[in-house]
């Protein structure tokens, strides 16, 4: 069965290539494509997407940030991949914050888009090596130190900080003697506690808290 995808970006030149990529892939079904997302509820409700690509600016009032935050209010489980430009974008930190899944830069695109889709739908976080960087300095510049906020078990914390240093579910297995379904169960069991839904968010929270 093919995964869904809907993409939001204002070029209409990258627009019309990436939805060619899409449509070119057995794997995956191209379900809309829009320059604008100022009908993103009724659009991502309708059609109902596994994957989401977003731009961050955009236009029409709404950017892809905004987006986000408005998705996530009715819809946990769609993987937002953002796309942008600029690897030093202040608004990295905010989209991951509203919920963003995984980032890419819009310049590794035609390299690297296949394989990050593939890699959030099986739990990984996507990123460009110098957006990767960047949030890593970003979490490491305000660190506040609440350890011991959000409840996490020993275990939890463990596997929560192999997932900062961007360690695999089955890396994680191998390290702690432990089936890739019990790291799923762990890390959902941080999802629900630190009230997130993708890794990325999580281990930005944790950076925040100071837990890794």
């Amino acid at each position: 069965m093919q995964t869904g995808v809907l993409i939001y970006e204002d070029n209409n030149l990258l627009r019309d290539s990436v939805a060619q990529m899409i449509q070119y892939s057995k794997e995956y079904l191209l379900l809309g494509s829009f320059a604008n997302v100022t009908q993103v509820e009724k659009q991502v409700k309708g059609l109902q997407p596994e994957i989401i690509l977003m731009d961050i600016d955009m236009p029409g009032g709404v950017n892809g940030i905004d987006a986000v935050k408005k998705i996530r209010a009715f819809n946990q489980q769609v993987q937002i991949i953002m796309l942008t430009v600029f690897d030093d974008n202040g608004n990295v930190l905010d989209a991951i914050y509203a919920g963003a899944s995984g980032y890419l830069l819009k310049k590794h695109l035609s390299g690297r888009l296949m394989d990050a889709m593939n890699e959030v739908l099986t739990g990984g976080a996507p990123m460009s090596p110098g957006i990767a960087r960047m949030v890593i300095a970003s979490m490491q510049k305000y660190p506040s130190h609440e350890e011991n906020k959000y409840q996490l078990t020993s275990r939890e914390r463990e596997i929560l900080a192999a997932l900062a240093q961007g360690s695999g579910y089955k890396i994680i297995a191998a390290q702690y003697y432990i089936s890739v379904d019990t790291v799923r169960s762990h890390i959902k069991n941080i999802y629900q506690k630190m009230q997130v839904h993708s890794q990325l968010e999580a281990v930005a929270k944790a950076r925040d808290a100071g837990i890794v």
